[in-house]
C-alpha cells in the first residue's frame, strides 16, 4: 500500500507561482510513475503532468513551458513547479502514483492523492 500526501496549494494572483509537493509512503519503492492531474469545478479530472523514475516527463499543452515537474527518487518525492498561473489553473490538484507510468498518464493509478486546492485570481 502506498501513501500519498500532497502540499503546496493556496491562494496567488494571476502571473504568480506556487509551488506543489507529494510525498510517498509505504510500499513506494517499486513506483514508477507519478505524476499531477487537476479538476476544476464541473470539469473531469486532466493529467498537468507526469514523470517516470528515469526522469522522463509529459506535459499538458496547456501548461507546457509555465509549470515543471521534478522527482526526488531518494525522497519518494515529486514536485510541481507553477509559474505564470492564470485563472484557468485554479483547480484541484491531485498526485498520482502507479507501477505502471501509462495508468498515470491515463487517470487510472492504483494510487491517489486527498487533493490541494490551488486558487489563482485574476
Amino acid at each position: 500500500q502506498v501513501q500519498l500526501v500532497e502540499s503546496g496549494g493556496g491562494l496567488v494572483q494571476a502571473g504568480g507561482s506556487l509551488r506543489l509537493s507529494c510525498a510517498a509512503s509505504g510500499s513506494s519503492f517499486s513506483i514508477n510513475g507519478m505524476g499531477w492531474h487537476r479538476q476544476a469545478p464541473g470539469k473531469q479530472r486532466d493529467l498537468v503532468a507526469s514523470i517516470t523514475s528515469g526522469g522522463h516527463t509529459n506535459y499538458a499543452d496547456s501548461v507546457k513551458g509555465r509549470f515543471t515537474i521534478s522527482r526526488d527518487n531518494a525522497k519518494n518525492t515529486i514536485y510541481l513547479q507553477m509559474n505564470s498561473l492564470k485563472a484557468e489553473d485554479t483547480a484541484v490538484y491531485y498526485c498520482a502514483a502507479d507501477d505502471s507510468y501509462d495508468r498515470v498518464v491515463l487517470g487510472v493509478p492504483d494510487y491517489w492523492g486527498q487533493g490541494t486546492q490551488v486558487t489563482v485570481s485574476s
